[in-house]
């Protein structure tokens, strides 16, 4: 069990860790260039996607942070109320990031490819630096939930080893 609480650190902390360099990666870029004497300035506000996913990826890697203390004030606890709202909580993490990575790769997509229905360029010819560092933010995001999906792994392990294999919902006996 041991073993298993040192990975669900380790993996928290890498979490945590992906989850801050994706936000700094998409929170300082911007690029400046002059197209056709006009001054034009891209961020990572224009595309409303991005700007939800760096909301989603400080909240979450707080939310990490917090379960890194309570976990290391309540290590030996092992009450099931806590351990099935550490499992949703984990569950309802992926399934965020997840979607706000998935929106903004789409979001990012358009961007790359340009639209001539919706009269949107195509940024990434002019604004190079700017894909890019938003590109390997979004690849981050991806490594990001995948590493939280095996944490819901461990979350959810960790809350079904307390009951009985032979009565439905009922607790390990402590004897």
């Amino acid at each position: 069990m041991v073993r298993l609480r040192e990975t669900e650190v380790i993996l928290r902390l890498c979490i945590v860790f992906l989850l801050i360099l994706t936000s700094i990666l998409i929170g300082l870029d911007s690029q400046t260039k002059d197209i056709a004497y006009i001054h034009k300035k891209v961020t990572f506000r224009y595309l409303f996607a991005l700007e939800v996913e760096l909301y989603i990826n400080v909240v979450v890697a707080a939310y990490n942070i917090a379960q890194l203390g309570f976990g290391w004030y309540g290590a030996a606890q092992k009450a099931s109320n806590s351990k099935w709202l550490s499992y949703l909580l984990d569950q309802t993490a992926v399934y965020v990031v997840f979607a706000g990575a998935s929106a903004a790769a789409q979001h990012s997509l358009l961007v790359v490819t340009g639209s001539k229905e919706l009269q949107w360029m195509k940024w990434c010819y002019k604004f190079t630096r700017f894909c890019f560092q938003i590109g390997s933010a979004i690849i981050l995001n991806y490594i990001a939930a995948v590493l939280m999906i095996i944490l819901s792994f461990i979350s959810a392990f960790s809350l079904f080893r307390l009951y009985s294999p032979k009565r439905y919902f009922h607790l390990k006996s402590s004897t």
